[in-house]
């Protein structure tokens, strides 16, 4: 990274007048993300006399995404939930232009301590309260649909939707990048979204911030079954809370383990997300968006697939997802359409 962390401390730097002396140390990559690159690091700087240092993350474009998102949106939506139940690290700057280092980011603090990998869960000491840390998941879940996205001021950076609009918006936007990014034929999933087209879902019981990636290995967790930070809110939108609901079901994120997103039963998930949100969890309703969930997995690592392809982006992050997903989200697919 030589010659990064200047760049990096003489843009901070120019957002802290009163500090002397910044400095960015000890700057690493961290592994995974393929829609952001992300660094953790430790700053350093003097203030009326005194030394400091706090840790920060940055979050930066790659050349090329896994997915189109839009920065200021994520940077927005950990704003909104600043200070509430959804717990959140603290966003300090959002750079939009490429001149400071060469892509757009942002930069935050880091929620230190705690583990994200769903790899680790399984096995001492995490996997002895994986209940409570599904208790606390579908609760936080809850408390995202629960938001009042207007008066977390949500509605002014994101697109509005009609609640009878919210179904096909969303499939037809991953639709549209299943059709630019397909390298062969998706039989499954093209049936899936014949089936989803001809049975569209009722209108959203309200209109209403969706994280878009809630799932097992988003959040940050404890070894007493806590969640500290939830993370990758890239995707984050306005619409069907549903929408969140069923992606937490996709059988992918059961990592072999046969319970949703690895810890609970699905009838207990869906219990304590219907007491925290305030919102009914219909049955065929979520039946849709659990596969439109399967569809919209699909067109993620399919698109993965087509930026590595192309040359956009030759990070092994780009490739691996299609490699490892693709064919379990088939047969995911196939589960939920109740034809495995």
């Amino acid at each position: 990274m030589s010659g990064f962390e200047p760049r990096l401390a003489t843009y901070i730097a120019a957002r802290m007048p009163q500090a002397a002396e910044v400095a960015v140390h000890d700057l690493t990559r961290i592994s995974g993300g393929a829609s952001r690159e992300t660094y953790r690091f430790r700053l350093t700087w003097r203030e009326e006399g005194q030394g400091r240092e706090r840790r920060l993350i940055l979050r930066r474009d790659p050349p090329a995404s896994l997915i189109d998102t839009e920065r200021r949106i994520e940077f927005e939506a950990y704003r909104a939930f600043a200070g509430s139940a959804v717990p959140v690290p603290q966003m300090l700057w959002l750079e939009e232009a490429d001149e400071a280092l060469d892509h757009p980011f942002f930069i935050a603090e880091e929620i230190a301590g705690f583990q994200a990998s769903p790899a680790l869960l399984f096995a001492p000491p995490y996997v002895s309260t994986l209940a409570e840390l599904g208790e606390r998941k579908w609760t936080i879940l809850g408390e995202i649909a629960k938001a009042d996205a207007a008066a977390l001021g949500l509605t002014q950076i994101m697109a509005p939707v009609a609640a009878d609009a919210c179904w096909d918006r969303e499939l037809s936007y991953w639709e549209k990048v299943l059709d630019d990014d397909a390298a062969e034929p998706l039989p499954i999933t093209r049936a899936a979204i014949r089936w989803l087209r001809a049975n569209p879902p009722p209108p959203a019981q309200k209109v209403g911030v969706v994280h878009g990636d809630f799932r097992t290995g988003n959040f940050l967790y404890d070894e007493a079954g806590g969640i500290h930070g939830v993370l990758d809110w890239e995707m984050c939108h306005l619409g069907d809370p549903l929408e969140d609901l069923g992606w937490s079901f996709n059988p992918v994120w059961s990592f072999g383990q046969g319970l949703a997103g690895g810890l609970l039963s699905r009838e207990e998930a869906i219990a304590i997300w219907e007491r925290a949100s305030g919102l009914q969890a219909d049955p065929a309703a979520l039946h849709w968006w659990e596969l439109f969930n399967c569809v919209k997995g699909q067109a993620i690592w399919i698109s993965s697939a087509r930026v590595f392809l192309d040359g956009g982006n030759r990070e092994p992050i780009t490739v691996y997802p299609p490699w490892a997903l693709q064919n379990a989200q088939d047969r995911a697919t196939l589960q939920v359409m109740g034809r495995l």
